[in-house]
């Protein structure tokens, strides 16, 4: 094990856990004899009330151990919220909510500041506790916790999810342990892809159903093959330039090897630096009308085997599902646009793996909030 990770394990397993109502003081002598087996609950805290989703007659903040882009153990934190009324026989089923872009900095955290389109949000998922389901809700490895988010990772953000259930589970004996994966944007594509290996990584404790993935970015990966300087020449969307740079701090954190920061100017270091620190809605307002093309002193498809590398970091699976999934995609979604989803739907169709499309003439948040009409039964049946 690596000393600084032998060093951040010591770290934990000096602090309180809390468990339930009773504060165990836990001190560890040697690195070694920490539980890090993903899904371990380290630590319950209490989720602030401002953050209790409408319906909710109980919710938790939690840190437990799940894997980091490296292979390693790795904390997140994360919440779960169990539904008003008496619990159905075999427990709540639960939801795993994968949340969209909220930022890389550990003050962008759902957990203890909510999410980053709280009012779209909080509706959405009242709903699914007023329709009986319990939801566990990760943060996501590196946001909250030590190290950095590694945006769009997504078999490191399927473990985060997976993970958050065992760990909610483990601490809440009234949930149930079937389940499904819900996510939106950032979030849609982990969902997708913890669709891929939550049966997997949830091992014979869990009993997994099926996926829903709205605003889902599939098939990004091709759009940074040809980004080099020069490319794009224009300014792109401040939703999009935000995108990019998280992409670009990400991929420089899970990939030292590539030297990332050589294929950026002076600017692209500096403003992949700052996405580093700012969260998503005061970042698409800062870097409005940033250049994609000024940020690159050399083209990316220079770095070796990069299609390989970006497809396996970020690349959403198109086979090798083993439940249903649902796809759910706006028409005029300008933050992940339509082509993205139709594109992963006809590969996926084309490999024989069971996936409905569903697509709504409204926007990227208008697509998550409409797609309730059908994800609800969707979801109803996998449950039966």
């Amino acid at each position: 094990m690596p000393t600084h990770f032998r060093s951040l394990i010591a770290a934990v397993g000096a602090a309180s856990l809390v468990l339930g109502a009773s504060v165990l003081s836990v001190s560890v002598a040697a690195a070694d004899e920490v539980d890090t087996t993903p899904g371990t609950v380290v630590k319950v805290e209490e989720l602030a009330a401002d953050l209790w989703l409408p319906g909710t007659a109980e919710a938790k903040r939690i840190t437990y151990w799940t894997v980091g882009s490296d292979g390693n153990p790795a904390l997140s934190t994360g919440a779960f919220f169990v539904p008003e009324g008496q619990a159905p026989e075999g427990g709540w089923p639960v939801v795993g909510w994968a949340h969209g872009t909220s930022g890389l900095d550990d003050d962008c955290a759902p957990s203890l500041v909510g999410p980053a389109d709280a009012e779209r949000d909080r509706q959405y998922l009242g709903t699914w506790l007023g329709q009986g389901y319990a939801i566990a809700a990760t943060d996501y490895v590196g946001l909250g916790t030590p190290g950095l988010m590694p945006y769009l990772d997504g078999k490191v953000s399927a473990h985060n999810v997976v993970d958050s259930v065992k760990a909610a589970g483990a601490v809440e004996e009234s949930l149930s342990n079937k389940w499904v994966v819900i996510g939106q944007s950032q979030g849609g594509g982990a969902a997708i892809t913890t669709a891929r290996y939550a049966t997997e990584y949830g091992g014979p404790e869990l009993d997994y159903r099926g996926a829903v993935g709205t605003g889902v970015p599939a098939n990004i990966e091709l759009a940074l093959l040809p980004l080099g300087p020069g490319v794009l020449p224009v300014a792109m969307g401040k939703g999009l330039t935000t995108y990019l740079l998280y992409i670009l701090a990400g991929l420089r954190y899970a990939h030292p090897e590539i030297e990332l920061n050589s294929y950026l100017t002076e600017q692209g270091r500096q403003l992949v630096d700052r996405a580093e620190e700012v969260c998503v809605l005061d970042a698409e307002d800062e870097f409005e009308g940033t250049v994609s093309g000024d940020l690159f002193s050399r083209p990316l498809n220079q770095i070796p085997n990069f299609y390989g590398l970006v497809n396996d970091y970020m690349g959403v699976p198109t086979s090798g599902y083993d439940r249903p999934v649902f796809i759910g995609q706006g028409l005029t979604d300008v933050d992940v646009p339509a082509p993205a989803a139709l594109s992963l739907v006809a590969q996926m169709k084309a490999n024989g793996q069971d996936v409905t499309l569903h697509t709504y003439p409204t926007d990227h948040s208008g697509a998550l909030l409409q797609s309730q009409a059908d994800s609800i039964p969707f979801v109803k049946q996998l449950f039966h």
